[in-house]
């Protein structure tokens, strides 16, 4: 799990093609990996990923076939930026929101424009994603934890503060380039709980008698 809060900009140092995916060695960019071990989880533009090698000034995840269909690492290449943040603990700051590291969808950059000292970004949602995005609400964009300004469609705008833009991939962000997109985790568990039947076992009244029958005082 994770907060959408950046730590670090990397760099991706080497592409290993494998048999159907590829291992991708990455420069941490400053990342204090003092704390990291082999198996743990760190988000890569958004994407959870496991490290499987550990370098002085770096680490190595294996991206899966799965992975590459469904995010835009498969377009990354040898010097591409990319945003780093390591996984949650229980006793850190949620700056952010929860963010599980699954990507739902790919958008793009429609449109960039200047408001004062930031910037404004629309992008484009998939159709099946519209649903989960909402007003004020939440959404992780290239692993970026960020407020959703309003909607427009089937755009959504983002505004994006000077500090932002520093910490992060989005001051590389142009009018057709397309990011990962996660929707708030809430939205969809509220979807599945309104969408789902209750068992019909939890509605049935329990009787005395199947309570006595499991050995319950009654």
């Amino acid at each position: 799990m994770f907060t959408g809060i950046i730590e670090a900009l990397g760099q991706v140092r080497q592409l290993q093609p494998q048999v159907g995916d590829y291992r991708m060695t990455l420069a941490s960019g400053g990342l204090d990996l003092g704390d990291v071990k082999l198996g743990d989880s760190i988000a890569v533009s958004g994407v959870c990923l496991t490290v499987v090698e550990l370098h002085k000034d770096g680490f190595a995840v294996d991206v899966s076939r799965e992975t590459l269909d469904k995010t835009l690492l498969g377009s990354l290449k040898t010097g591409s930026a990319v945003n780093l943040e390591k996984a949650l603990r229980l006793a850190d700051r949620l700056g952010g929101h929860l963010v599980a590291g699954h990507v739902d969808g790919v958008g793009q950059i429609h449109s960039v424009q200047d408001s004062g000292r930031s910037q404004v970004f629309a992008v484009a949602a998939p159709r099946e994603l519209l649903r989960y995005i909402a007003a004020k609400g939440s959404i992780c964009v290239d692993g970026i934890s960020l407020t959703v300004n309003a909607l427009d469609g089937e755009r959504f705008l983002l505004n994006l503060i000077p500090h932002t833009l520093s910490q992060t991939t989005a001051a590389a962000w142009r009018v057709g380039q397309r990011v990962n997109l996660e929707v708030d985790l809430i939205a969809r568990y509220l979807e599945r709980w309104v969408a789902t039947e209750p068992d019909s076992a939890l509605k049935s009244p329990i009787s005395r008698e199947s309570l006595a029958a499991k050995g319950y005082p009654v």
